[in-house]
Formats: C-alpha cells, sequence, structure tokens
C-alpha cells in the first residue's frame, strides 16, 4: 500500500494540483458549484491575496498517497484577527479529503503540529483565508446548490471533525430560503409592522450610491463591528478587510437592492442583496479552462431566480425601533417588482438573538446549516 504523506506545495504544478484538487471530492456532486480558479489563485498569492496584504501567513499542503492527491489543507495565522482579539488561535481552510478518515487524521495531525510549533492554542475552521469563503462544514441542506458566497461539503466530512475531537466554535449558521412568488400572512404582518414604522416618520431608506463608495463604505464599517459586536467568536473587520469583500458587489449588483436606513441623514442600518451567480457558475467548471467562458457568459446576462441577502445591520439601539422591518419590507417589494422568485438570507448565526427570530417570523424556512469547529492544541 502507498504510504501516506503531508506536504507542503512548493511549484506551480503542486499549486495547480491543491487548487483543482476538489473536483476529485466532488465529481459526481450535482450540487457543487466549483469555485473560480482564477480567484482562487489570486487569493492564495502571497503577492496579490488580501490575506497577505494583511500581515497574514499561510502554508499549503497536500495529502499524497505514493503519486495521487488524496486532500488539501491551509495553516495560517490572521495575526490581524489575534491582535483585536487577544486569541492565539490558528485558522485553517481548503480542508478537502477523499472519503478516507486515515487521510482526514492525518491533515488535522499536520494542522495541530503546525499550530504547537507556533505556540497556538487552538486552531479553528474551515475558512478558506477569508471568513467569508467556504466557510464551516455543510451540516444539513442537501436539495439544492449554495448560493454566492456559501459552500458546501461531502456529507461524512462532519464525522471526520467530531470523531477527531473538533467542536462547535458557536452556533451554527443558518441559511433561510423566503419564496418571493407568493403572498402570505407572514408577509403581510411584515408590511404591516413596516407601514407603522414609516408612518412615524423618523427613517429614511435609500439606495446605495455607488459614485460615492468610499464615503458608504465608511458608513458601513462602524456599523458592522458595532452590529455585531455580541456573537460569541466576533472578529472585529478591519476597514480593508471590508472593502475587498465588498469589491465584488459594485461589479454585479443593483444599488437599488443595496439599502441603507437612516435618521436624521445617519447611517442606522444596511442590507445588502446581490443576484445569486452561482447559478450560472454551477456551469462555468471554475473557468478552468479558457472554453469554459462561452457557457458562463449568456447566463451572467440572464436575471437570476434568487436574490441573496448577505446580512441585516442595524445598531443595537435601534433593533427594537422598526426600522428592520422597513429594510425588509422594502427589499421584498424591490426584488419582486424585479422578478426574483425567491431571496436567501445567508449566513445568520444561531447564536445571533434577532436576524433569526426576524426570518422565521416573516415565513422563511432554514434550508442549510453551517457549522464551524475548534480544537485546543496546547
Amino acid at each position: 500500500m502507498p504510504e501516506l504523506n503531508i506536504k507542503p506545495i512548493q511549484n506551480k504544478r503542486e499549486r495547480e494540483i491543491f487548487l483543482t484538487f476538489p473536483w476529485q471530492v466532488y465529481k459526481d456532486d450535482p450540487l457543487w458549484v466549483p469555485p473560480i480558479i482564477p480567484e482562487r489563485r489570486k487569493a492564495i498569492d502571497p503577492r496579490l491575496g488580501g490575506f497577505f496584504r494583511r500581515g497574514g501567513e499561510a502554508d499549503f499542503f497536500i495529502a499524497w498517497k505514493g503519486e495521487q492527491p488524496v486532500g488539501t489543507i491551509c495553516c495560517a495565522e490572521d495575526k490581524e484577527a489575534n491582535a483585536n482579539t487577544g486569541l492565539r488561535e490558528s485558522i485553517f481552510g481548503f480542508f478537502e479529503c477523499v472519503n478516507d478518515p486515515t487521510v482526514a487524521k492525518a491533515l488535522f495531525d499536520h494542522a495541530v503540529r503546525w499550530a504547537r510549533e507556533r505556540g497556538f492554542r487552538s486552531i479553528t475552521g474551515p475558512f478558506n483565508l477569508d471568513y467569508e469563503d467556504g466557510y464551516g462544514v455543510l451540516i444539513e441542506g442537501r436539495d439544492r446548490p449554495p448560493v454566492i458566497l456559501c459552500g458546501h461539503s461531502p456529507d461524512y466530512y462532519q464525522g471526520f471533525f467530531e470523531s477527531y475531537g473538533f467542536y462547535p466554535s458557536r452556533g451554527d449558521n443558518l441559511a433561510y430560503a423566503l419564496d418571493l412568488t407568493q403572498t402570505t400572512p407572514a408577509l403581510d404582518r411584515l408590511t404591516q409592522g413596516a407601514q407603522r414604522a414609516r408612518a412615524l416618520d423618523r427613517f429614511q431608506i435609500r439606495s446605495a450610491r455607488f459614485d460615492q463608495w468610499e464615503a458608504e463604505i465608511d458608513r458601513v464599517h462602524p456599523l458592522i463591528n458595532a452590529a455585531l459586536a455580541h456573537l460569541p467568536d466576533h472578529r472585529p473587520w478591519p476597514r480593508e478587510t471590508l472593502q475587498e469583500s465588498f469589491a465584488p458587489f459594485k461589479q454585479i449588483a443593483d444599488p437599488d437592492l443595496i439599502l441603507f436606513a437612516e435618521e436624521n441623514g445617519q447611517t442606522i442600518g444596511f442590507f445588502p442583496g446581490v443576484p445569486n451567480l452561482n447559478e450560472a457558475f454551477l456551469h462555468a467548471n471554475g473557468l478552468r479552462h479558457p472554453w469554459n467562458y462561452l457557457p458562463l457568459l449568456p447566463r451572467m446576462r440572464q436575471r437570476t431566480r434568487c436574490l441573496a441577502i448577505k446580512s441585516v445591520l442595524v445598531y443595537p439601539e435601534y433593533w427594537n425601533s422598526g426600522v428592520a422591518l422597513m429594510l425588509f419590507d422594502e427589499m421584498i417589494c424591490r426584488a419582486r417588482e424585479r422578478g426574483y422568485q425567491w431571496a436567501d438570507l445567508s449566513l445568520t448565526s444561531a447564536d445571533n438573538p434577532k436576524t433569526p427570530m426576524l426570518a422565521e417570523r416573516f415565513g422563511a424556512k432554514i434550508y442549510k446549516r453551517y457549522r464551524v469547529y475548534r480544537l485546543e492544541v496546547d
């Protein structure tokens, strides 16, 4: 039997093996949306990736059985996050593995050694360097593909993590689906609540101003940190990270579906919706080859069925003011006008006291659940 070894990637050929290994894991999975390889190359390049520009350090590894790749993992330190939180924690990501527990154990053993050698107290993941990329392991929800910025993983990953000793780092992250084609009593109640809030003439809802992009980022930056600070493992968003994460929105989003709530001209809420481009990327083979652009281009010109709503942010002092109802109601009205059939609300933590309650109150149903894991290593 060939020997199992974990080796760092050392050249361009091995980098491509690392990036394209998921095709081996998901070759028979119709729900998998292949990652866009040109973007992945940039993300893991120390000269170009945003994670490295923020001072992060990462190493990338392939598990080999003889000459055959059987798994991948990235071990990293987000120095900025550790400095902000006071944690001594490493992160791991790009975890992919054939259905063989000995390979998974070898990859986890390697991540633990990597962390111990650098004095870390714990490891957490999976994240693909960016906390918004490949977030967690899919625990339930294999009846439809993931939407943009959400991940997908085989059903056997959960067993690999939990049998090794990983435990949930926080409450599961939830994706909700809301049918926009039906009028329901729950949505009628939402509209009524929003109308009562509007009648107070206290808040205004406006579209994003893409011609003032930097100023809009400045408005969202303090809001996102204040609105999420109550979560157990909240990591403050540096402005540069926020700007990099939002940059693709400017290219694909309708500014009338990026909503701001204001009081006396001051931003108090933010509610962004973007087309679910995974409906097109599902057919693009990760743009591994030049001819993969041919089927993608016409699909990119089509209206997607799903509008992906990635966050609802409101300053805590306004949580019970009705402004969130106004944002939800306005978004639903605008999405329906543009022909969207359903809305994805993702991802929100089960630890979040407000967003899951709002989503369920208005008839949204959980359709995917993701779990981030932690392991003490010191």
